[in-house]
């Protein structure tokens, strides 16, 4: 039996974490959630459904509608008042690092965006196995969160660095020539940069694949999200940056490959389903049966592969640049893309906007105000932070 604390349980990556457990309550328990508060119902829900021993809840001001919640689904249930137990409930923004430090065996950290750092931090400090949905914190951390975890203490929840794991296993390190990461292309394959002038939001949430929240499903119309992922596959494996090729694959069947010195390329194939990544971080390293339903061999299907386009799409070289600066860097592209993406979804910035804005901010910061590795801490990433979204928020308003 695993004891698992899951933070962003409402999220995406969340709610379909709880789906994997729901069907093995022989193997998980899960004793902590947490969430923003953007949805109480649902995490009302899932609190009277898996009974956590502790809630952590971003917005303390929601305090009293989650209690009513509970109180709501409780009763839908069929339960009186007195049969059901409140959890311990924690409030407040430093919630869900709080909660992330709690005694348990695995923690998921499917917190969107840069507020998933300090709860990362604080489940390696307590020595927890994460699993590891929120790339960002690694992404801005960088040497902070590699440097505190131990050997093996982070599983990678993303599909394609569950990809990269599994296919390692294939070779020694000295043996592995690069990685090969794939990506979907997004809803906008294909199309020159002149004809994304006037993508609407609604085109932009459009994903041909995947089903997944707003920031993320933006990320990956611009390709932002594979930027960020590039940055997580070289400090997750250790592998440089110009080691890590990006190919474009419609059918997001390859999740990712590992290219071997003898010329050898292992691929880890699988239907575009989180469930399989997730059932492997909450059992890694080994495998969750029956995670999810695998390749229909029976059927025709053809895989493809194309080349980025990286003058039309240039957030992933926008990362590699940001990731060779290292120290701060990676903290404002992340930082300024969160604030593009509430600009574009506001109206208030262009599509293709959103990647010149930060292409501007990170030659600003690099020009000034950069912080290297050598000297890297948590506040001086934090500060970068603010700075990245403060930037981009006045760039965004000048545009529109």
């Amino acid at each position: 039996m695993r004891n698992v604390v899951l933070l962003g349980s409402t999220g995406s990556i969340g709610t379909q974490t709880l789906d994997v457990i729901a069907t093995r309550r022989d193997q998980f328990t899960v004793v902590g959630l947490s969430a923003s508060g953007s949805n109480v119902e649902l995490l009302a829900r899932q609190i009277v459904e898996f009974a956590p021993q502790v809630v952590a809840l971003a917005r303390a001001s929601k305090a009293r509608e989650l209690q009513e919640a509970l109180y709501a689904a409780a009763r839908a249930r069929g339960w009186d008042a007195g049969e059901y137990r409140l959890p311990k409930l924690l409030l407040g923004p430093e919630a869900s690092t709080e909660l992330a430090g709690m005694a348990c065996d695995v923690v998921v950290n499917a917190i969107t965006g840069a507020a998933g750092l300090q709860p990362t931090l604080a489940a390696l400090a307590a020595g927890t196995t994460l699993a590891l949905a929120n790339k960002e914190s690694l992404v801005i951390g960088g040497r902070l969160v590699t440097e505190a975890a131990r050997p093996g203490q982070i599983v990678a929840v993303d599909s394609e660095h569950s990809a990269f794991a599994q296919a390692l296993r294939g070779g020694r390190r000295d043996e592995v020539r690069r990685l090969i990461l794939t990506a979907s292309g997004g809803p906008f394959r294909g199309r020159s940069r002149d004809e994304l002038r006037d993508v609407t939001l609604e085109q932009a949430m459009a994903h041909p694949t995947w089903a997944m929240g707003r920031v993320i499903t933006i990320n990956s119309s611009t390709l932002v999200n594979k930027g960020l992922e590039l940055l997580e596959a070289a400090l997750l494996y250790d592998v440089d940056l110009d080691d890590i090729v990006v190919t474009v694959h419609p059918q997001s069947i390859v999740h990712s490959m590992v290219e071997f010195v003898d010329g050898s390329t292992l691929a880890q194939a699988s239907p575009p389903d989180m469930r399989l990544p997730i059932g492997l971080a909450l059992t890694w390293p080994s495998r969750l049966e029956d995670a999810a339903a695998p390749c229909d061999w029976s059927q025709p299907a053809q895989w493809t592969f194309e080349p980025l386009d990286a003058d039309t799409f240039p957030a992933v070289e926008l990362a590699r640049r940001a990731g060779k600066a290292g120290g701060t860097a990676p903290a404002v592209f992340n930082a300024a893309n969160e604030a593009c993406v509430d600009a574009f979804c506001d109206g208030r910035l262009g599509f293709l906007e959103i990647t010149d804005t930060i292409a501007a901010c990170l030659d600003e910061h690099l020009a000034a105000g950069h912080v290297p590795d050598g000297e890297l801490t948590v506040e001086a990433v934090l500060a970068a932070d603010r700075w990245g979204r403060a930037r981009a928020a006045e760039l965004s308003g000048a545009a529109g």
